[in-house]
């Protein structure tokens, strides 16, 4: 997911709702048969912010195993917990995004999973990407998915899919009233600069060398300086887009799924533009120094099953990975997700590449440029 730390307190009504997702029963009759067959502890490193008590008990009654959870609240902070592990910190597993795999790998901090050991087969084929691998083995299982799309207030910045443009969110009608995220609005901007034949390469091509993505954000810094008087509020974290509807007056935005979510009551929508949402797709991999490995396979099949998957991505208010979940969500985020992505809508997702830290790092000094200008 993004990076910024999100404030979810609304997940606690998850725990409400647990009873409907069959909490009490959630592992396979594979997993109840191995109830017990391994103990101990497994030490996970999440996203601050989601309450996950009531899916850590039923695991620690089907297998024994109790989890401590030790909760991060970005992916920088996640990975540096992950290197004071390799020091002797205990950490048995780590749950970033699928485009920062890159980093983990190149500061070697990673052990590759055992696929004769995760259930493979319970998952959506899609989301078992090929950017997990790396020398023919896995460092990734995916565990939830969502996207950035354009937040819009019904009454006063109504949109329908079809019409609804990454553009529409620098139309002169909304000037002081939008809010993004600095790095994401600077894809946009590349993106619709690339649709119009204004760049001289292909956006894509700036993730593969540093000179590359220079000469195309700059191109990006260049005309969103142009455009900056459009943004009310940049934010970085939940709390930040929240209040720009709430309290600052935006009525559009790039926000997260999540955020969305927490808008509703506030007669707020939520619906991909035409260009495809930015999606996002975290996982966990597994580290190099984790004493509790066998605990981290068994938590690894435990997650796939369709009820876990479902109660999962129910208390990220996002999506789940795992085959026949998606039956299982909540009616309302049921309701939202459909609503999210009509039509071709899933298939017009843009998913980001696989990005080296060489590229985080440069693209966070071009988001401070373009918040500075």
């Amino acid at each position: 997911m993004a990076s910024a730390q999100p404030f979810r307190s609304r997940r606690r009504a998850f725990l409400r709702g647990a009873a409907a997702f069959g909490l009490g029963a959630l592992a396979s009759p594979a997993l109840i048969g191995k109830a017990f067959s391994s103990s101990g502890q497994l030490n996970y490193l999440g996203w601050s912010g989601y309450d996950f008590s009531a899916l850590f008990r039923s695991f620690t009654e089907k297998t024994g195993i109790s989890i401590n959870f030790i909760e991060q609240p970005d992916q920088d902070a996640m990975m540096a917990q992950a290197r004071l592990a390799a020091q002797g910190v205990v950490a048995d597993i780590a749950e970033p995004s699928i485009d920062r795999l890159p980093g983990w790998l190149e500061a070697d901090l990673l052990q590759p999973w055992n696929d004769g050991s995760v259930s493979l087969d319970l998952y959506d084929k899609p989301f078992l990407t090929g950017s997990a691998m790396q020398g023919g083995r896995r460092y990734f299982l995916p565990v939830v998915w969502g996207a950035e799309a354009i937040a819009f207030a019904r009454k006063s910045a109504p949109q329908s899919y079809g019409t609804a443009s990454l553009a529409t969110l620098f139309d002169e009608k909304y000037r002081g009233k939008v809010t993004l995220r600095p790095s994401t609005g600077l894809v946009a901007i590349g993106r619709l600069l690339e649709a119009q034949g204004k760049l001289p390469k292909p956006w894509l091509d700036g993730y593969k060398d540093e000179a590359t993505m220079r000469q195309l954000w700059d191109l990006a810094l260049s005309e969103a300086i142009r455009r900056k008087a459009m943004i009310g509020q940049f934010w970085s974290s939940e709390n930040d887009a929240l209040t720009a509807f709430r309290g600052k007056g935006c009525t559009l935005g790039l926000t997260w799924d999540t955020t969305a979510m927490a808008l509703v009551a506030d007669d707020v929508g939520f619906l991909a533009p035409k260009e495809g949402a930015f999606g996002w797709l975290q996982g966990y991999v597994l580290l190099k120094s984790a004493g509790n490995v066998e605990q981290a396979h068994e938590w690894a099949r435990f997650i796939a099953t369709p009820e876990a998957s479902a109660a999962y991505a129910s208390a990220f208010s996002a999506n789940p990975v795992a085959r026949g979940a998606a039956d299982r969500l909540d009616a309302k985020l049921r309701d939202f997700n459909r609503a999210t992505y009509p039509d071709d809508a899933l298939s017009r997702i843009w998913w980001p590449p696989p990005q080296a830290p060489w590229f985080v790092a440069l693209r966070s000094d071009y988001a401070q440029k373009w918040q500075a200008a």
